[in-house]
């Protein structure tokens, strides 16, 4: 005998509510989601320049602000929600927003007078060249 399981659609619709709502729970919960709008940062360095990626889309560049102080560069703005339609009722908003601001302490060995930043496609890209004098030295053995 082969047993068919049957699923009433009362039942299923009910079991997909709770069962997102136990999604969200545990999502928000694992993710630890904070208030407001932290952007993700990306570092690297080359042979003479640091670079900075940060990911800020959606946003106007004159919204950001970008500031060096005693080897900390800290990146700041605020993102706003967009909810002009009217009639419009939100099911689901993933996207973040709010104040944000992020800090970097740099290395000793940068120039501060060579900061460039760039604001591309949502990508805040800022770059830092290393001081001459922190090049690589070779050292003679006395």
């Amino acid at each position: 005998m082969t047993l068919i399981r049957t699923v009433r659609p009362e039942t299923d619709r009910m079991e997909k509510r709770f069962s997102d709502m136990l999604d969200d729970f545990f999502n928000d919960a694992v993710t630890t989601r904070r208030d407001g709008f932290v952007p993700r940062i990306d570092m690297s360095e080359t042979e003479d320049t640091y670079e900075v990626f940060v990911q800020i889309p959606g946003m106007k560049k004159d919204d950001i602000s970008v500031d060096l102080e005693n080897g900390v560069l800290t990146v700041s703005g605020e993102r706003n929600f967009k909810n002009e339609e009217k009639g419009k009722r939100f099911h689901r908003v993933e996207t973040q927003f709010g104040a944000f601001s992020r800090s970097i302490e740099l290395p000793d060995n940068i120039d501060p007078e060579s900061i460039n930043a760039k604001y591309t496609d949502g990508i805040l890209e800022i770059s830092v060249n290393k001081s001459e004098e922190s090049l690589k030295k070779r050292i003679e053995i006395s």
